[in-house]
């Protein structure tokens, strides 16, 4: 078993290198683990200070369940994962999601490398790395999509926490990757070679 963490900037590209690994390893068994799952619960938070709530900040995670259900997969355990939904900042009390121990472990999320104990539990640490331009326009287009925000909560909210947050913690954290991707899965180069570094680990393994 290979647990890969992928971190980097929101809208730099995690979810397609996440992706292009994942196609490329076809013969392999890959479960991914969002980090975004393992928010806090905020439901009990007012409008407006769901509003305020920093969503970039590492205290957001709950980062002890997460190192919990990644030992347990490691252990060969299967996991019922938490289900998070972004328009009501609410954990489901009723709904989760089974995921069973694999050959690869992909956990993917912004501040994931911030927490030591899920660290060194990682063989592979990748970050990918993007412009502050293009990292905005996708998270504008993301939040206004698929999250039903508009272009006044994008901005306000790039502007007090994503970016800061970015400077704060998930920039400094790129000094644990053993590999960074510049231009995200667009990079066939670092896709190729992340691959065929995954599949040589696994080789020797067996």
């Amino acid at each position: 078993m290979l647990v890969i963490g992928i971190a980097g900037g929101s809208g730099s590209g995690k979810t397609t290198v996440v992706r292009a690994i994942t196609e490329r390893l076809k013969a392999e068994r890959v479960v991914v683990i969002p980090q975004d799952s393992y928010y806090k619960d905020s439901s009990d938070l007012s409008d407006e200070e769901k509003r305020k709530h920093n969503f970039d900040h590492p205290d957001a995670i709950d980062w002890a369940l997460l190192c919990e259900q990644l030992a347990d997969l490691k252990r060969g355990k299967t996991i019922q994962q938490p289900v998070y939904s972004y328009i009501s900042c609410s954990r489901s009390k009723t709904e989760t999601v089974t995921v069973e121990p694999a050959d690869v472990i992909i956990i993917e999320g912004i501040l994931i490398f911030t927490c030591k104990p899920l660290r060194e539990q990682m063989d592979i640490k990748i970050f990918v790395d993007a412009d502050d331009d293009d990292r905005l326009m996708r998270v504008m287009a993301r939040d206004i999509s698929e999250r039903g925000k508009d272009v006044h909560w994008v901005i306000e909210r790039y502007t007090r926490t994503v970016k800061p947050m970015y400077l704060q913690f998930i920039e400094p954290s790129k000094r644990y990757a053993d590999l960074i991707i510049p231009q995200g899965g667009h990079n066939k180069v670092a896709i190729d070679i992340i691959t065929a570094t995954v599949e040589k680990a696994l080789r020797e393994q067996h």
